[in-house]
């Protein structure tokens, strides 16, 4: 019990960081307005940080709402349990990434 508490928590601060992840990355991925003085080079840089903040937005957005289902099961009677080989999924890994289904062995 003390442990899923302490996975609870641990998904709680990670869905705070993570929406704060993803607005900064909002901001990063706004349209590069044609009349910005910027020179071509600055241009096609500004355009190719844009796809790589939009592929980490997107990341962001999936582990958000991977978070809020694990904390929407975190009570049910298999949490924890690796959903391939139904092995415990070792705490330690829960609270490194309390998001995931499978354990190490099973998520290669």
């Amino acid at each position: 019990m003390q442990q899923k508490q302490e996975i609870k928590t641990r998904i709680e601060e990670e869905l705070v960081l993570t929406s704060i992840k993803i607005e900064e990355y909002r901001e990063l991925t706004k349209p590069i307005s044609p009349e910005n003085a910027i020179g071509r080079v600055s241009r096609m840089d500004a355009i190719n940080n844009k796809s790589i903040n939009d592929v980490a937005l997107q990341k962001a957005e999936l582990k958000y709402k991977n978070l809020k289902v694990a904390l929407s099961k975190i009570d049910d009677p298999d949490f924890g349990v690796c959903r391939r080989c139904n092995q415990p999924i070792p705490i330690g890994r829960l609270l490194l990434m309390p998001q995931v289904i499978t354990c190490v062995n099973c998520s290669r």
